[in-house]
C-alpha cells in the first residue's frame, strides 16, 4: 500500500478581512485569502513578479481568533492540508482547491499596534482541532496532540 502525505506550509499577506460563518451545529468557520509573492529573473534579464492567491478555511476557536485579530494586509503563516471542493452550479461541475488550516500563526503587528499586546507581535498562534461533525463530514479532523505517540 502506498503512503499518502498531505501537508501545506504557506506564508503570505491577507487579501481581505477574515469572514466568519457558523455551521448549523454552531462551529465557527473562517474564510481567509492570502497572496504569496514570488519573483524571478526572466530570460531578457528583467525581474518578474508572480502572485499566487490561496483560499483557506479555518475551523473552531482558531477561526474566531483569526476574525478577532487579523485584518487585510496582515502577514500570516499557515500550516494545513489541501482539499478539493466540488459542486454543481447552473448545470456545470465546478471545483476549487483550498487549504484547510490546522494552525495559523499571526506574524508582524496589526494595524495601529507597536508589535506587542494581545493578538499583536510575531509568534501569536491560534490553534484548535476541527470537530469531525463540522462542515465536511468526509474529511477527518486533524489529530490532537494527545493522538501523537511521542
Amino acid at each position: 500500500m502506498a503512503a499518502n502525505f498531505n501537508k501545506v506550509l504557506l506564508m503570505g499577506n491577507l487579501t481581505r478581512d477574515p469572514e466568519v460563518r457558523y455551521t448549523p451545529k454552531g462551529t465557527a468557520v473562517c474564510d481567509l485569502s492570502i497572496a504569496i509573492n514570488d519573483s524571478y529573473k526572466a530570460q531578457d534579464g528583467t525581474m518578474k513578479e508572480v502572485v499566487t492567491y490561496v483560499d483557506i478555511d479555518v475551523w473552531g476557536r482558531q477561526a474566531e481568533n483569526c476574525k478577532q485579530y487579523l485584518t487585510k494586509g496582515r502577514p500570516v503563516f499557515v500550516e494545513g492540508r489541501l482539499r478539493l471542493d466540488q459542486w454543481e452550479q447552473e448545470g456545470q461541475k465546478k471545483q476549487k482547491l483550498k487549504v484547510v488550516a490546522e494552525r495559523v500563526q499571526f506574524l508582524g503587528s496589526g494595524p495601529g499596534r507597536s508589535g506587542g499586546g494581545t493578538g499583536g507581535g510575531g509568534g501569536d498562534t491560534a490553534r484548535s482541532a476541527r470537530p469531525a461533525s463540522a462542515g465536511t463530514e468526509d474529511t477527518p479532523p486533524p489529530p490532537s496532540d494527545d493522538d501523537i505517540p511521542f
